[in-house]
């Protein structure tokens, strides 16, 4: 009996330290996993593996076996390429949370992640994972949070999927999922939300889907999904948010969706839906924004729409729509955004849309709309645009619309409008009362006749006009025949003397000088095309047909000093850069008589002029400012990180921003940039304009690339704004810029960004406020700004409306 009783008590004691050797070993193979992903090396932690559970983001259980990695919100640790291989998840058997969001992981998501069967919690996003997605994924069957969204990953969604039973959020975003949507997702029936959106997914959408009972969010914008809207989807009765918008789908709206009544946002905008807008819409009173535009449906506004009293936003236009105005939707007193424009619609104005004292747009241009203005439009003093173009409203502009105080564009162009232009649209930034028949003190427009009589105001109607345009005629004529009498003087010189002309010349390029001199006739002041501070711009067209632009200094200018360094200093760059988004310079002459510099012509001109020009800033739509911001930010990529010495512009404006007749941007104006010199303090006087120096040379005077960044962030905001983002910019260290939301601050004369557009402004914006830190240091490179646009990743998912100003500012996404 004691031997039995010995015997017993050295097995369990042998078994004892069986287990904890195991223990002590699993624990090991833990600590062993995290050293060699690098993570904690920057701070010094891997002198103390013993302490891995107190190391930012992780978090133990009791036996100290790690449960959860969160380095979503340790932005130190972001790994340069970092290969997800390297990271042996194997080792992590009882790992609940795993969230390793922008942490710059590359590569394909490793089979092993199939072991770790207690997750609950997996998110990928935010890196530059590629790769398909592995099928060991389904046997994580206790995952409640998938979401690999903003990556590379291809493939099609695995069927098996469907195993993950206590799924509740499954986020594919932004990805390049080819295939269809597996109807074997209906098993998911825990699923809350459901994001497969901007993927290059085919086929229809399952009718299956209506089988997710508790899903909340379903998004699916932004593929190449065809067929109908299933009639099914009706069943989704928990649904808030319905993204399908910018697909091919087709079909009618099936009036099953009036069956949503928790729906907020309905998105169907950008596909080919016919047939009219079901009645039953009406139902949804808990709408908040209903985008159909851009599609091909018909018939009449129902008149249900004036049920959805909590609507914020109505967007209906590029559509066929044809009939009137319903007068009831002068009820849906939160509207904000009201566009109807480019379809059908005939009719008056009803007057009751003057109740819509909250609506910041009002766009119903592009249609049949006839009868006058309603002067009571004059009550909505939170308008801030309004568009009436190309109807046939007649009658007089009604001098109410001057007394809107926030009105910044007004557009009553192509219209029968008739009578006097009232004073009072003198303050308003933005007008176009073109192609009628007004009269009054503003540019462009006949002065009114000082007369009581209808009759001779009619007779004025009919004189006035012909007199003008056979003024134009003389005018024209004459000066065609004075270029007549002067052509053959230009053509007469020899082709032979051309052939080198767009060289960079010498200081004394005497042929090239002479063609100067004849192309603009000795600098005749009818060439100018622009006066700045110490020097004019000329705009001539050589005897070879080349259109050049000019920029001489002033006789009396080029005897200072400091203009001579700006003009030699532009050369000096200029002749060593060559980018696309760079005005590029042909020649240049530095003669102590005449000094000019020769540049490519830039159609559209400034940035500056086209952003404060009523009609042009118009034309400017969404998709070309973004690609200003972007040629921009090319731009000084190239003269940073490419160019050796770098290259420091320092006065980077929308006044130096040039457009050719593509609207693609030019960086010139480089008199005051840097060439940077790494054994130097590159300490200088402050150069450049009031509201984009970056505040640091303030007291520092030293240039580095990041003053260049500052001002980028300035300009980027301009474009989107529309305006320069003074006050903006002043009110970010305040309180009051923390509730303001991002579609707020964008142009108000540019109709609502769709959600493809949408995306971009997302990124331009978080950019943007990381160009503006006031921290030279924590503000990004233009390398990276430049490689953030070329890669197309987006930092984050949510409509315009749910983005606040203090949110993007307090993203930390980007690296120095």
């Amino acid at each position: 009996m004691v031997f039995l009783a010995w015997a017993t008590c050295f097995l369990f004691f042998y078994a004892a330290h069986f287990v904890a050797a195991s223990q002590s070993s699993a624990l090991q193979l833990e600590a062993n996993a995290l050293l060699a992903t690098g993570w904690w090396r920057s701070i010094n932690y891997t002198n103390n593996i013993s302490s891995r559970c107190e190391w930012l983001g992780i978090t133990c259980n009791v036996a100290g076996s790690v449960t959860e990695i969160d380095m979503s919100s340790s932005t130190r640790f972001y790994l340069e390429g970092g290969e997800m291989s390297q990271f042996n998840l194997s080792c992590f058997p009882n790992l609940v949370r795993l969230d390793l969001c922008n942490t710059g992981l590359q590569g394909s998501i490793p089979v092993e992640i199939g072991t770790l069967s207690k997750l609950t919690y997996l998110d990928l996003s935010y890196n530059a994972l590629t790769g398909e997605l592995p099928l060991s994924v389904t046997n994580l069957t206790q995952l409640v949070m998938f979401n690999v969204s903003f990556n590379q990953i291809i493939g099609s969604i695995p069927t098996s999927l469907s195993l993950l039973i206590h799924l509740t959020h499954f986020d594919l975003y932004h990805n390049q999922i080819n295939g269809s949507i597996s109807s074997t997702l209906d098993n998911l029936t825990n699923l809350k939300v459901l994001n497969l959106a901007f993927n290059q997914i085919t086929g229809p959408i399952p009718s299956t889907l209506s089988d997710l009972t508790n899903l909340k969010v379903l998004s699916l914008y932004s593929n190449q999904i065809n067929g109908p809207i299933p009639s099914t989807l009706g069943n989704l009765t928990n649904l808030k948010y319905l993204y399908l918008d910018s697909n091919q789908i087709n079909g009618s709206i099936p009036p099953e969706i009036g069956n949503m009544k928790n729906l907020t946002m309905l998105y169907l905008s950008n596909n080919s839906l016919i047939g009219p807008i079901p009645s039953t819409l009406g139902n949804l009173t808990n709408l908040e924004y209903l985008y159909l535009d851009s599609n091909q449906i018909n018939g009449l506004i129902p008149s249900t729409l004036g049920n959805l009293t909590r609507l914020r936003e109505l967007c209906l236009q590029s559509n066929q729509i044809n009939g009137p105005i319903p007068s009831i939707l002068g009820d849906l007193t939160n509207l904000k955004v009201l566009s109807l424009y480019s379809n059908q619609i005939t009719g008056p104005i009803p007057s009751t849309l003057s109740n819509l004292t909250n609506l910041k747009r009002l766009y119903l241009h592009s249609n049949q709309i006839n009868g006058s203005i309603p002067p009571e439009l004059g009550n909505l003093h939170s308008l801030e645009n309004l568009n009436l173009s190309h109807n046939f409203i007649s009658g007089e502009a009604p001098v109410e619309l001057g007394s809107i105080d926030n009105l910044r564009s007004l557009d009553l162009s192509s219209n029968n409008l008739i009578g006097n232009i009232p004073n009072s649209y003198s303050s308003i930034q933005t007008i176009n009362l073109s192609y009628n028949s007004l009269c009054g003190n503003f540019t462009g427009f006949p002065l009114c006749p000082p007369t009581r009589n209808k009759s001779i105001v009619t007779k004025a109607k009919i004189c006035v006009p012909i007199a003008i345009s056979l003024g134009f005629l003389i005018v024209g004529g004459f000066l065609l025949c004075r270029r007549m009498v002067k052509k053959p003087h230009f053509e007469s010189r020899k082709e032979t003397k051309h052939g080198n002309l767009f060289s960079i010349w010498n200081y004394d390029g005497h042929i090239a000088y002479e063609d100067i001199i004849e192309a603009t006739e000795d600098f005749d002041i009818k060439y100018c095309i622009g006066v700045g501070g110490y020097g004019s711009v000329y705009k001539a067209k050589l005897p070879g047909g080349k259109v050049i632009a000019l920029k001489k200094l002033h006789r009396l200018e080029a005897e200072n000093l400091t203009f001579d360094m700006s003009f030699r200093n532009e050369v000096k760059v200029l002749t060593e850069v060559r980018h696309r988004n760079i005005i590029k310079l042909h020649g240049f002459c530095l003669h102590k008589r005449c000094m000019f510099l020769v540049y490519e012509y830039m159609e559209n001109g400034s940035l500056f002029c086209i952003l404060n020009n009523d009609v042009e800033a118009i034309e400017l739509d969404w998709s070309k400012r973004l690609n200003i911001i972007k040629g921009t930010a090319h731009a000084l990529s190239y003269m940073h990180h490419e160019c050796i010495p770098a290259i420091v512009h320092r006065d980077i404006t929308s006044n130096n921003i040039l457009l050719n007749n593509k609207l693609e941007a030019f960086v010139s104006d480089f008199g005051t940039a840097k060439l940077l010199d790494p054994d130097s303090s590159n300490q200088t006087l402050v150069a450049g304009t009031y509201g984009y120096i970056a505040p640091e040379l303030a007291y520092t005077m030293k240039v580095t690339e990041k003053c260049d960044v500052y001002s980028f962030g300035v300009v980027a905001l301009e474009i989107i704004m529309g305006r320069h983002p003074t006050e903006l910019l002043a009110s970010l260290s305040s309180s009051s810029s923390q509730n303001m939301m991002l579609h707020e601050i964008l142009d108000q004369c540019l109709p609502p960004p769709n959600h493809l557009v949408q995306q971009d402004i997302f990124l331009v914006a978080s950019i943007a406020f990381a160009c503006l830190h006031e921290k030279p240091k924590s503000r990004p490179t233009m390398k990276c700004v430049s490689q953030e646009f070329l890669s197309q990743k987006k930092p984050i998912a949510k409509p315009l409306q749910a983005l606040s100003l203090w949110q993007l500012r307090n993203q930390k996404m980007y690296m120095i």
